[in-house]
């Protein structure tokens, strides 16, 4: 009698550089067979440079000579992560391989006039997505901001599926429509989102990295319209912050004036907020006649909200607390993708591969790879928001 052994989920993680998207397909084809074998695998997530954005529609083709796969997702990207090797200038491709048994993979294609309304009910969700929320499915999302309402696509989800993990992040680098590639399957598509429904033996957790640090303490909005803080704590904006430059050091005071940012509290239950409560959104214009705070959100009255601070250090500190805060919880991740903002990277910190090696550092040195987004998709409070100058995880283990 031949005993069976049971097959577990495997990934591997390769990137590959070099003149050619041929030559860059096969170095990072040959680092996952290495890690893998020759044997088919079950999904391969391809990121790939900008630097072949007129060879897009080769991708799928190649790809899938190099490394035989029952499913391809992937895009472009500003700059690509593979290995744990950020490569941001470089031409490059990165290849993430898997195999996934006892999980299922569904891709879907959608565009902006395939999209149900945010008034239709879940099940016009689950047609559209081609899964029902009963599967439990957990989502990769790579999405062109040029041709798609990502934040529409955000909500309806949310609302279909509100128990499913939701990542990803917005193709990169291109200057106009019909420049970004989405990879699914056979083709390349200009447009649209691309996705990734993932259900069975598989769980996918998310670790949001927003890079900001707070000042000051948490206030009540006491008066807004739409995206127009009116009062906090009953006082103008522009009076509390005021008051606050005098208790801030010269280089908090020199951030205050280049990367200030506004954290909303998304939890309404919550009576104390810590770190990572806060949703952060740009701040947009602060008006000095009427002390008025022009913000990159929708607010409503009875909302908290916190002034935060951005900078390399504040960065690497706030990811450095997610990611032991990930540690903590004594899970055993096997793989992860990483969704990095343009503005992150060797822009931010002056160096290569900072938030790879510190995933690496305090995760461990499981497969990673990704790319650097012109929008990053990840959950804040409970909901799911397209996020700027974040670091977004998705960590994938068995259930079972």
């Amino acid at each position: 009698m031949v005993e069976r052994v049971a097959v577990k989920m495997a990934w591997a993680s390769a990137i590959g550089t070099g003149e050619t998207l041929e030559s860059c397909v096969e170095q990072a084809a040959a680092g996952v067979r290495r890690q893998l074998g020759t044997e088919p695998v079950d999904l391969v997530v391809a990121f790939v440079s900008s630097g072949f954005r007129n060879l897009y529609e080769r991708v799928p083709r190649l790809v899938k000579e190099a490394v035989p796969c029952a499913h391809l997702v992937g895009c472009s990207g500003g700059g690509i992560i593979g290995g744990g090797e950020e490569v941001e200038v470089r031409p490059a491709v990165s290849l993430m391989a898997a195999r996934l048994p006892g999980v299922t993979v569904h891709p879907f294609h959608m565009r902006n006039e395939e999209m149900p309304d945010l008034d239709d009910g879940p099940q016009k969700w689950e047609s559209a997505v081609g899964v029902a929320a009963a599967s439990e499915p957990h989502f990769i999302l790579l999405v062109d901001p040029f041709s798609f309402s990502t934040d529409d696509f955000l909500m309806g989800l949310d609302f279909a599926f509100p128990r499913a993990a939701k990542v990803g992040g917005l193709a990169s680098d291109a200057r106009e429509p019909g420049g970004n590639g989405l990879f699914l399957e056979d083709r390349c598509w200009r447009g649209g989102a691309v996705g990734l429904a993932l259900w069975g033996n598989i769980t996918v957790e998310t670790v949001v990295a927003q890079g900001c640090r707070p000042i000051g303490g948490p206030m009540v909005i006491t008066q807004c319209e739409r995206n127009l803080v009116k009062e906090l704590d009953h006082r103008r904006p522009l009076d509390v912050l005021s008051d606050l430059i005098p208790s801030l050091d010269e280089r908090d005071r020199a951030l205050l004036r280049t990367s200030l940012f506004l954290g909303v509290g998304m939890d309404a239950r919550k009576t104390e907020y810590a770190h990572g409560d806060f949703l952060i959104r740009n701040v947009l214009a602060l008006d000095r006649q009427s002390g008025m705070l022009a913000v990159g959100a929708m607010l409503r009255t009875g909302q908290i909200a916190q002034f935060h601070l951005r900078d390399a250090e504040a960065s690497a500190h706030d990811l450095e607390v997610v990611l032991e805060g990930y540690r903590s919880r004594g899970l055993d991740a096997v793989a992860a993708l990483l969704f990095s903002c343009l503005g992150r990277g060797e822009h931010l910190y002056r160096r290569a591969n900072h938030d790879s090696e510190m995933f690496l550092d305090k995760v461990g040195p499981i497969p990673l790879a990704g790319f650097f987004c012109n929008g990053e998709i990840g959950p804040v409070g409970g909901t799911t928001y397209v996020h700027g100058y974040t670091s977004c995880f998705g960590l994938f283990r068995p259930t079972s």
